[in-house]
């Protein structure tokens, strides 16, 4: 579960663990949080502190009554003070923003590994026709071999982790690049131009990756297999 009102923030958070083969819920402050993380009962929760309605450490003070969830802060405050607030409540880990991406997937994994709770990503992902192995970075679709970029590769792997989910020209930006520069948006596009021609029957009328207009794309839930 991933916990922060500011909600481009969240977006960005839930691509890369859906990238990784997590599935994500969300909350925007710690009272919304707790009712959430009661119903679903997350394996890990990645907590923002300053929140409106209830903070992080309300919420950490409330929540490790009863549970002992891995719990990873994310947060704009550098203070030792409040690194040490944070451990003394029962927080796992803690990371400061701004923050890489990447870095906090690392950290992810890691506290998993420790609380026993890690499944590894798929390391080949199937949907419809198209086969995508993580491992060998190779993608066969309809059974031959198709030749794309690093970049390629790593746009089609977050798009088939999902099917169904609309990403943002900016969530796939950092997952492709590691940035979220709106005027390096058109980049994206681009990709997905030189994909859809690489991997779609029909470039013009794709099947696999859609256009969702004036947000993103996604990759066609109805092929999933």
């Amino acid at each position: 579960m991933v916990v922060d009102d500011e909600k481009r923030l969240v977006s960005l958070v839930e691509s890369y663990l859906a990238q990784e083969g997590f599935r994500v819920i969300t909350a925007f402050n710690g009272r919304e949080a707790l009712n959430n993380a009661h119903k679903e009962e997350p394996d890990l929760i990645i907590l923002d502190i300053m929140m409106p309605e209830m903070d992080g450490y309300e919420f950490l003070e409330t929540y490790r009554k009863d549970h002992k969830t891995p719990i990873i802060l994310l947060t704009a405050r550098v203070e030792e003070e409040d690194h040490v607030i944070g451990l003394d409540l029962g927080a796992d880990d803690y990371v400061t923003k701004p923050f890489r991406p990447r870095e906090l997937m690392a950290r992810v994994r890691a506290v998993l590994r420790r609380a026993g709770e890690l499944e590894p990503a798929a390391k080949v992902l199937s949907v419809s026709d198209i086969t995508l192995d993580r491992e060998s970075r190779s993608v066969k679709v309809d059974q031959h071999y198709v030749d794309l970029t690093p970049s390629e590769f790593d746009l089609l792997a977050a798009l088939m982790s999902a099917p169904g989910r609309v990403f943002s020209r900016l969530d796939l930006l950092d997952i492709v690049q590691g940035v979220r520069y709106e005027g390096y948006q058109r980049t994206i596009d681009l990709h997905i131009k030189n994909l859809r021609a690489k991997i779609e029957p029909e470039p013009r009328s794709p099947r696999y990756i859609e256009t969702v207009y004036g947000v993103g794309y996604r990759f066609a839930r109805e092929n999933s297999s």
